[in-house]
């Protein structure tokens, strides 16, 4: 698990491409404190295994089914990456639940400076903006923002300086692909809640949830 907080911005060395998957050599130094192979570190928002490293570089695999769903299809030597490495028990919680597994990307409409802060604009599908909330949390290329408006076609967020300067995000141009990922307690709650068939649907203590949050099914679970 990860919080969305960027502990670095590495540089990718090396882009090894295969049929349909890839290997990245990413060169970074803070993420490589206490880091072993098999480790976790969150890359551009997607949760990539460590499968070898030295002193300045660590290497991972990344399969047909992430680079179908996010950008790391896009790296190339010199390219950027937000990191963050898994969550240690007992460290401080900065950001929100971020599980390294992004639900799809959108695209940079537009940025907007507003004193010290910048607006930025991001498309996307109907099925990743479902899930977004104004004032809720987000995990844009892995960094964990607070949405600050929503519509049916884009949202948007409210970038302060430390955090351009931490990350990439502002060093993007309008039209570039930004990993997503939902809160997934968000995910979690609209599948139970909506849970259509199968065995469950003969528990009758659960007959409600196949018609979404209804008076019957609040009334049934105590909420009034």
């Amino acid at each position: 698990m990860f919080t969305g907080i960027i502990e670095e911005q590495g540089t990718i060395k090396n882009v090894k491409n295969g049929a349909l998957s890839s290997s990245l050599i990413i060169e970074a130094s803070k993420v490589l404190e206490n880091t072993k192979i098999g480790d976790s570190i969150c890359t551009n928002g997607v949760c990539l295994t460590v499968t070898s490293m030295d002193e300045d570089s660590f290497s991972c695999d990344v399969m047909a089914e992430t680079l179908r769903r996010s950008n790391l299809g896009d790296l190339r030597p010199g390219s950027k990456v937000n990191l963050e490495r898994a969550m240690a028990m007992g460290d401080r919680f900065g950001g929100h639940i971020v599980s390294g597994h992004i639900d799809g990307t959108g695209k940079i409409r537009e940025y907007k400076k507003e004193d010290n802060a910048v607006w930025v604009t991001i498309d996307t599908s109907k099925d990743i903006l479902r899930f977004i909330v104004e004032k809720g949390s987000i995990a844009i290329d892995g960094i964990s923002l607070t949405v600050a408006y929503v519509d049916d076609v884009c949202f948007k967020v409210s970038i302060i300086p430390h955090t351009g300067e931490e990350t990439g995000l502002l060093k993007k141009k309008p039209t570039d692909t930004v990993n997503l990922e939902n809160d997934v307690i968000g995910k979690y709650v609209e599948k139970l809640l909506t849970h259509p068939s199968g065995d469950m649907s003969n528990d009758s203590s659960l007959s409600n949830h196949s018609k979404g949050v209804t008076v019957e099914m609040l009334a049934e679970n105590g909420f009034m």
